[in-house]
């Protein structure tokens, strides 16, 4: 970049700025330099270029009309060059320069204009070569930090002891990875995620009431899989800024690449460590060794639970597993996360009382559900093993009563095996269609009973079924005279063809609801 003030200190060109114009306007970026003496050279200025002129116009138009002319096509400025014929700038010129606030520039006879353009192009040379020279430098030092284990934190310090602008590393699941000179709160955070889940991403985003960002995309193997973030609107960076961002999207891609392949093995190791526990045998030789590679504690209490997100949603979605991990390191929590279609499993150390577990998965489905907006994740629990040699039994209750909880409508996020119920255990392992199906005969009849007679049958069981059967504690839960629930139990019993008064045609109707519950 050059500016009219860098001319005008170039004591060779001889120049003297006899317009400064608005404030700034001497140090602001210029294009280039268009020589002319056309009367209206507007159609052939670009924006920002400075007019170079003898002035040879006079008399075809006036100075004012000339200046309006350089005014519309945006120029930076105006040069007049002194002739023999005129060894001063016309006063007219002048002074429409300063009426129009347009700066203007005077050159001595004695410097032709291919001076100015001999200079203008040494200076882009100059810059063009301090960029690539910039560029060259700081490429070596990314790869360097890349190399050494510096992760995303190194990139953003290499940056900014360039150009000290405010950045932030943000994964496509809204996770900070790195921050320097930006504070950014969990709502921007979840903006950032949903800019970069647009299809095309977001290139800018609007962070607050006053904070515009420009997002450099980060991608791996052609997806977009984090942003740089510059707490600056686009057009506050110039060029150089903005190639030092792009260039360090690249370094952050490999980084990315990286981490990628990482967890990946991770993950692979993870899974196959499950197998290791469901499979027994010689194979579960092998998984003291695993866990200890995880850094989880084989010969100590082990603890699984299982997460998924609720039927009618896909049971789980890229960045689940990373999320759940992430978790339990805030929690300071050794863990082992393994992730698959189905469901997430975890394995951890847990030193603590087993009642404080459901604890920890309710916060966990929280933190989960924070990442993932609009989706209910459940949380089920099988367990706590002595050590490794009792986990296959934690691990096949943990991801069964994640499987029933699923199909439960509302209800508790986290639950036990041991409190789950065989009931729901064994509804959970049924159809869905199945379940639909047998809860409809039964309550159906029931229900447009109730919606034509505005009656209270549903209510009335499920009482009943609350309090064991026992007929006067129902009716006083429900106000009403034993005779009333007397008459609407017996209307139960003809429109289900089931009688509360046998165990068996009770256990139906109680299966009935829960079904419906689930399904």
């Amino acid at each position: 970049m050059f500016t009219l003030g860098a001319l005008a200190r170039t004591l060779s060109l001889e120049l003297r700025v006899l317009v400064p114009g608005p404030p700034g306007a001497m140090e602001a970026e210029v294009t280039w330099v268009h020589t002319t003496e056309l009367p209206d050279p507007s159609n052939y200025v670009r924006e920002r270029e400075l007019v170079l002129t003898n002035g040879l116009w006079i008399g075809q138009v006036t100075p004012a009309e000339f200046v309006a002319s350089m005014k519309r096509a945006g120029a930076a400025g105006v040069m007049f060059g002194l002739l023999a014929t005129t060894p001063a700038t016309p006063g007219e010129l002048v002074d429409a320069c300063r009426e129009a606030d347009l700066p203007l520039l005077e050159i001595s006879p004695r410097v032709p204009f291919t001076a100015v353009s001999e200079t203008v192009a040494a200076m882009y040379a100059e810059e063009r070569q301090s960029v690539l020279v910039g560029m060259v430098r700081r490429g070596d030092a990314l790869a360097r930090a890349i190399s050494r284990g510096a992760g995303a934190s190194g990139v953003l310090q290499i940056l900014r002891r360039d150009h000290d602008l405010p950045l932030a590393v943000v994964d496509r699941m809204g996770r900070l990875l790195a921050e320097a000179g930006a504070r950014l709160d969990d709502e921007q955070l979840q903006v950032v995620a949903r800019g970069l889940a647009r299809r095309p991403p977001a290139l800018e985003l609007e962070l607050g009431p006053a904070d515009r960002a420009t997002l450099f995309l980060v991608g791996a193997v052609g997806d977009v899989d984090a942003a740089l973030i510059c707490l600056r609107p686009v057009s506050a960076l110039d060029r150089i800024e903005q190639d030092a961002l792009e260039q360090a999207a690249r370094f952050l891609s490999l980084e990315v690449a990286k981490q990628q392949a990482v967890q990946a093995i991770e993950l692979r190791f993870a899974s196959e460590l499950l197998e290791m526990v469901l499979s027994g045998g010689r194979r579960a030789a092998e998984v003291p060794g695993r866990l200890q590679a995880f850094g989880v504690d084989a010969g100590g209490p082990l603890a699984v639970c299982a997460i998924a997100f609720a039927e009618g949603e896909a049971a789980t979605l890229p960045g689940l597993a990373e999320v759940v991990g992430e978790f339990f390191v805030t929690e300071g929590v050794p863990v082992v996360v393994a992730g698959g279609t189905q469901d997430v499993v975890a394995v951890l150390s847990w030193r603590y009382p087993e009642d404080g577990l459901v604890s920890l998965a309710e916060r966990l489905a929280g933190a989960v559900a924070r990442r993932f907006t609009g989706r209910r994740p459940v949380v089920g629990l099988g367990g706590v093993a002595d050590d490794s040699a009792g986990l296959r039994e934690p691990l096949t209750r943990s991801r069964e009563t994640c499987r029933v909880l699923r199909r439960s409508r509302g209800g508790p996020v986290a639950r036990t095996f041991a409190e789950l119920g065989t009931h729901r255990l064994l509804l959970g392992l049924q159809d869905a269609g199945a379940l639909r199906g047998f809860a409809d005969v039964v309550l159906v009849p029931m229900r447009e009973h109730d919606v034509r007679r505005g009656g209270e049958l549903e209510v009335t069981l499920r009482a009943f079924l609350d309090h064991d059967g026992h007929w006067a504690a129902t009716a006083a839960s429900l106000h009403v005279h034993v005779n009333t629930l007397r008459n609407r139990l017996s209307k139960i019993t003809e429109l289900t063809g089931r009688d509360v008064s046998r165990t068996e045609d009770r256990v139906d109707l109680f299966l009935a609801l829960e079904a419906d519950a689930m399904s």
